[in-house]
């Protein structure tokens, strides 16, 4: 896809689709970007995110009563895929701000949910309801340096987004991506599956889910079960802390997040660096980690330290974050 400026845009959506409605054919008079252009670390000018929709039609597709697969078949046709932000996962279906569709017809709160404007056109559609009050983590990009990727991995382009703040630098460990709730818990998929190896998680969350305020949840790494490593000298606990979130989907600052862990009784994940972005210091920093360390260590993860909402997370995820693995404790 080529990115246009916001005049190629027009131009170019009002003249593929000979200036009509591809829903109703009345005379266009927006440029309708299918997936809010927000959504788009630059912008989302681009041809294929976009449709030429008349006023009543634009309001439909605004309140997400137009369907994104509607407005993509009438421009693209019939695809199995269509184009979408590369923090996006691409087995889910999402509506024009950002939400998880899932079968049968409820959402998952996306990026732009608690966005005054969005919140105003979702109540007008009458789908607020229909949210569930349960959240998909997010994914978490590498550093450009962090080799061994997978497929669908991804990787920002540079990491100037860290300068000149304040970072800390965390164990990444090898477990199952959970969030607990004062009602629930799920691994990574708000709709993960009973198995064997979360039972002991399960338990955990009984014991505190009380004590978890209600619409926040508590993220972390379930460690029972053995993957590419497997831990024998955790502390206590196979479930360790790396983020907590309040009611308006708000990161809490780092040192927010240890003092709630603590008024839980549970664990941070192993604290590396902390102190100005410096991809040296961290470096070395996490060699010691790893020479000291008595299990093996897959990699680290960066995050600022301050509170940070998840506004414009395609290239910087939320609470600025990203990743770095390595089975060999090197990244060049």
């Amino acid at each position: 896809m080529n990115l246009l400026t916001r005049e190629q845009f027009r131009e170019q959506v009002f003249a593929r689709d000979s200036n009509k409605c591809v829903i109703c054919g009345s005379p266009a008079v927006d440029p309708h970007h299918i997936l809010d252009r927000s959504l788009w670390s630059d912008g989302g000018y681009y041809l294929e995110n976009g449709a030429s929709l008349c006023e009543e039609c634009h309001l439909k597709a605004e309140k997400t009563l137009l369907s994104c697969k509607d407005l993509w078949c009438a421009t693209l046709g019939n695809k199995e895929s269509y184009p979408i932000p590369e923090h996006f996962f691409a087995d889910q279906t999402y509506d024009h701000w950002g939400n998880i569709i899932l079968p049968g017809g409820r959402y998952i709160r996306g990026e732009l949910f608690y966005k005054e404007n969005v919140q105003k056109i979702l109540k007008e559609a009458g789908v607020l309801d229909l949210f569930i009050p349960y959240v998909k983590f997010p994914r978490t990009y590498h550093f450009p340096w962090s080799p061994n990727l997978q497929n669908d991995d991804r990787q920002h382009e540079d990491v100037d987004f860290f300068k000149g703040k304040e970072v800390v630098a965390t164990e990444k460990m090898d477990g199952e991506n959970t969030t607990l709730y004062h009602d629930y818990s799920h691994a990574r998929s708000t709709d993960s599956r009973n198995h064997e190896s979360r039972n002991w998680v399960k338990r955990l969350h009984g014991q505190i889910a009380h004590d978890i305020p209600e619409g926040w949840r508590v993220c972390g790494e379930n460690l029972f079960a053995k993957h590419a490593i497997h831990y024998h000298h955790l502390p206590e606990t196979y479930f360790m802390v790396f983020s907590i979130w309040n009611d308006v989907n708000l990161s809490l600052s780092w040192d927010d997040t240890v003092m709630y862990s603590n008024l839980l009784g549970l664990k941070m994940v192993p604290e590396i660096y902390r102190g100005p972005w410096d991809k040296d210091a961290i470096h070395s920093s996490f060699l010691a980690h790893s020479k000291a360390s008595k299990d093996d260590v897959e990699g680290y993860v960066v995050r600022t330290t301050t509170a940070s909402l998840t506004d414009n997370i395609g290239d910087v995820p939320q609470n600025m974050c990203a990743r770095a693995m390595s089975s060999l404790h090197s990244f060049g």
